[in-house]
């Protein structure tokens, strides 16, 4: 049970967001346009993975499974693939160079802003990362750390059945975040 009322029984991040539709609908419009923006060179499984892969360090179970399987939908993985490469990102065939290169910055902005060092910057870039792909994880990072605080921090309640999120992957991939009906 969730620390509030939220007034419904809506799982995760949805619960607080149909209970506050004012803050869901700046919330919702941020991760459309950091995940799923086509103006952008990092794919919308990448950018997916890269939120998946900061909500596992943050151990927030209901947004490492729900961006998990959105990355899985995106890269053609399953959820048990998700997994792995959440384990050992260096070994996985599906992320390019460049990600095993950003991964490293999004770990460090997982822990503070200030983790990020000049040699993890130096090796995205010759990796082939640009700027603007930096500042994307940077960003997507540190959003995602506001989303799972926002989820654990109300103790909301995730499905435990992983194919739910699974299953909703090609719906979500095809609504995005904005203009949806939160209560579904």
């Amino acid at each position: 049970m969730a620390h509030i009322d939220l007034q419904n029984d809506l799982p995760g991040i949805r619960g607080p967001m149909l209970y506050s539709p004012a803050t869901a609908k700046p919330l919702n419009a941020l991760a459309e346009v950091l995940l799923r923006d086509d103006n952008n060179s990092l794919s919308r499984g990448e950018r997916e993975f890269i939120g998946t892969y900061v909500s596992y360090l943050n151990d927030c179970f209901f947004c490492q499974n729900v961006h998990g399987a959105l990355a899985g939908h995106y890269l053609d993985c399953n959820i048990e693939q998700i997994d792995g490469i959440k384990r050992d990102f260096l070994q996985a065939d599906k992320l390019s160079d460049k990600m095993k290169a950003l991964l490293p910055i999004a770990a460090s902005v997982q822990k503070s802003g200030k983790h990020v060092t000049a040699e993890q910057i130096e090796a995205a870039k010759t990796a082939g990362a640009t700027d603007k792909e930096i500042h994307d994880t940077v960003l997507i990072a540190a959003a995602f750390c506001m989303y799972n605080r926002y989820v654990d921090g109300l103790a909301t309640w995730a499905p435990q059945d992983r194919q739910f999120y699974v299953n909703r992957a090609p719906s979500r991939a095809a609504e995005g975040y904005v203009d949806f009906d939160l209560s579904k």
